[in-house]
């Protein structure tokens, strides 16, 4: 229940950040204009806060915090006194309402390169893109990819990370090959080929890596209990953190694979287990508890390892100074910009299942999660999100920037604009597919959580 709350308490705030910027970019470009804004509001529904400002606009935070508006004064939705027609949005130069449209993504990307730039400068502690282990006959196998490998490079993208190795593997979804750089323990570097032709990826099952064959290196789990979960069975039995598994119902334990194996396999058992506390060696029992999996039920006791340390020079952090750090918040947002488009077209041609899309639950998860990390990490899941909510009301579907673009061009480039009738039907049929969408969205986040 806690990490319910933690992750709602999370998306409420990510979103309220994210719509307050991207309606500020509106509402300043329309400002900027000589457009009179009659209600920036932050949320819909009933208000729970109101301010009038001196400009005549009332500043209002709602009660359902799942999006925004800004409402302008419009000739075509309000009774405009003859003294303040040339305030109106309508009576405003085509070009001037295409800045104001479109600065509300704009902005959105702008804040994207911001959060990220504070990221370096914070700091964002990762992990170099070593492979642990190469699944037989799988696809980096086949490649030629060996353990011990680092992954250096894909494509025409340097690689210094595991998130920047997912990203570059999922943008070649659909592609024949991948061409993968690595370099083996001795420094020496191959291009290696990834025929992908047969890539079959379910990002609901595995990840990018796994779905290749390859598991990340981590250091080995030890003996020793690091974590031990509230009410669990470990818990009840009485074992601490700190405490040293010996052995299993008499039998020596060498590795923590090995107990997990068993607890897995025997939901309800009874079991001894034999620990080291404080120099001194004694015996605890605890009925594994039960629960259910895909595959049938799965026993679990509730803790969790040590780990080995890390080999020097694994983990590293991406931490620059004020200039530099510029340079990299610029690659990484327009990296998440082209990504982001390349997703859209891919789900577009089939490439990536409707299956995938997320919705507000899993956009819940993500800053709950993230949040959790540290500030950094937030910051990045706030990038993410802002740029996706940029590109998203940049299609060209009424209801949305995009679509409101579209007509204000053909304006633009014929002269005249686009009939309301034509603009009725579009916005009809834009709120048909965008309301479909949102549907599986949703659709998608319920079957994950079931």
């Amino acid at each position: 229940m806690l990490a319910f709350f933690w992750s709602l308490g999370a998306f409420v705030v990510a979103l309220g950040i994210l719509v307050a910027v991207h309606e500020w970019g509106h509402f300043y470009v329309a400002r900027k204009c000589g457009v009179q804004v009659e209600r920036f509001s932050i949320g819909f529904g009933k208000p729970i806060w109101r301010k009038m400002g001196k400009s005549g606009t009332e500043y209002v935070i709602a009660a359902i915090p799942l999006g925004g508006y800004v409402r302008m004064l419009d000739e075509r939705i309000d009774d405009v006194p003859e003294q303040l027609a040339d305030s109106a949005f309508n009576n405003k130069p085509v070009l001037q309402r295409m800045a104001v449209i479109a600065a509300g993504p704009g902005v959105n990307f702008i804040f994207a390169f911001f959060a990220l730039w504070l990221m370096y400068l914070v700091g964002l502690e990762t992990v170099k893109p070593v492979v642990k282990e190469v699944e037989p006959n799988s696809i980096a196998a086949v490649a030629g990819v060996v353990s011990g490998d680092e992954i250096i490079k894909i494509g025409q993208r340097n690689t210094p990370d595991w998130e920047a190795v997912n990203f570059e593997l999922v943008s070649n979804i659909g592609s024949e090959n991948a061409q993968v750089t690595v370099r083996n323990s001795a420094g020496v570097e191959k291009e290696l080929t990834f025929t992908l032709s047969s890539w079959n990826f379910d990002p609901d099952s595995e990840s990018p890596l796994s779905s290749l064959g390859l598991t990340p290196f981590r250091p080995d789990p030890t003996l020793e209990v690091g974590f031990v979960g509230e009410g669990s069975a470990a818990q009840q039995a009485g074992i601490l953190p700190g405490d040293k598994l010996i052995a299993l119902d008499g039998a020596t334990l060498s590795s923590w694979n090995g107990l997990v194996d068993v607890i897995v396999d025997n939901p309800g058992e009874r079991i001894a287990l034999d620990i080291e506390r404080d120099g001194q060696q004694q015996t605890v029992h605890a009925t594994i508890a039960r629960r259910d999996t895909p595959q049938g039920q799965s026993g679990y006791l509730g803790v969790s390892p040590t780990f080995e340390p890390w080999p020097e020079g694994y983990v590293f952090t991406h931490q620059y100074g004020i200039i530099e750090a510029i340079g990299k918040a610029l690659d990484k947002t327009w990296r998440l910009m082209t990504l982001s488009v390349e997703m859209i077209g891919k789900l577009v041609t089939g490439d990536v299942s409707v299956k995938n899309l997320s919705g507000p639950i899993s956009i819940a998860q993500g800053a709950g999660t993230s949040a959790g990390y540290g500030l950094a990490y937030f910051l990045s899941f706030l990038a993410l999100i802002s740029v996706n909510l940029g590109i998203i009301n940049l299609l060209p579907l009424p209801m949305l920037d995009g679509g409101h673009l579209m007509f204000f061009t053909i304006e633009w480039l014929t002269g005249k604009p686009v009939p309301e009738a034509v603009q009725e039907w579009g916005y009809r049929i834009g709120g048909v597919l965008l309301f479909t969408l949102m549907g599986i969205a949703i659709f998608n986040d319920i079957a994950r959580i079931a």
